[in-house]
């Protein structure tokens, strides 16, 4: 029997012998939206946990509605079917305790510093005054390497440091959650190759808590701990996968390699999965396309 370089999840299992709750639980969710034209199916009664300190990613095709169910959970948009829950308390609404980190660089008000775009939203939520926003913004700069940004404007900085103010002006609202909507699809390979490590060392020191879409199989295992494989639109869960055996130097590893190919397969080709699906991932996927 081939053995895979990751395992696909038993979630009741998973959970009976988890001692914590989860933080996020997204149970059935089915989100539409509307055209000019017709309402459109963006996911399919789609369920998650999401455990505090988790690394989860949310990965498939292109339009299989991963970054609508980011939006759902960010509380911006609401499910036409199922619930989202953080903390025990449905998600009805966007707030603090969610943060969003957008693929577009231009999500900083132009006309305001780097350390005015962190302070902002400390200082619009009233959760502290200025003199302490102006304290945990420099920190949080710090911590992403652009101390000597402070008084930048964005139209100076390149897209990758554009996208550090990002994340240092979320981290530093310390939300319960990090939401990352392809983050670094726009940038360069080498510049996202080093935001993903940059990533990766925020996590290791914080231990936040990050929910994130990608539709790059090479970028979910080097970033996510736990991976949801979702299927062509409408989105309906595949498998969910464990990669926290994957790091940084994995990407040219045997191992990693055949973990993209595997999960490629169990993404776009269906009747190849079939044959050659362990057991448990044959039970697993049949049970969610309802066979």
């Amino acid at each position: 029997m081939t053995v895979y370089p990751f395992q696909v999840i038993d979630r009741m299992a998973a959970a009976q012998a988890s001692a914590n709750k989860p933080l996020l639980q997204a149970e059935g969710v089915t989100l539409e939206y509307r055209t000019t034209e017709r309402t459109v199916r963006a996911t399919h009664r789609v369920s998650f946990n999401v455990y505090g300190g988790d690394r989860f990613v949310l990965l498939g095709p292109s339009g299989c509605g991963k970054s609508t169910l980011l939006k759902a959970v960010a509380g911006f948009i609401a499910p036409r079917e199922g619930s989202i829950h953080l903390h025990g308390r449905p998600v009805l609404q966007p707030g603090p305790d969610r943060i969003v980190v957008f693929q577009e660089f231009d999500q900083l008000p132009p006309w305001k510093t780097v350390k005015q775009n962190v302070m902002f939203p400390l200082l619009a939520s009233k959760r502290v005054g200025r003199r302490e926003a102006e304290e945990h913004a420099l920190h949080w700069l710090h911590k992403v390497g652009l101390d000597g940004f402070a008084d930048a404007h964005p139209h100076t900085l390149s897209g990758g440091m554009k996208q550090r103010v990002a994340i240092a002006r979320a981290l530093a609202m310390q939300p319960d959650i990090l939401l990352m909507d392809e983050p670094f699809a726009a940038l360069d390979a080498l510049t996202r190759r080093k935001m993903q490590e940059e990533l990766q060392g925020l996590w290791e020191e914080v231990r936040f808590t990050l929910l994130f879409v990608t539709h790059s199989i090479e970028e979910a295992l080097l970033v996510g701990n736990r991976i949801l494989l979702l299927s062509r639109h409408p989105g309906q869960v595949r498998a969910e996968l464990n990669s926290h055996q994957f790091g940084l130097n994995s990407a040219g590893s045997a191992e990693f390699q055949a973990a993209t190919r595997r999960i490629h397969g169990m993404l776009f080709d269906d009747e190849d999965h079939e044959k050659q699906a362990s057991p448990t991932t044959t039970a697993l996927i049949s049970q969610r396309q309802g066979k």
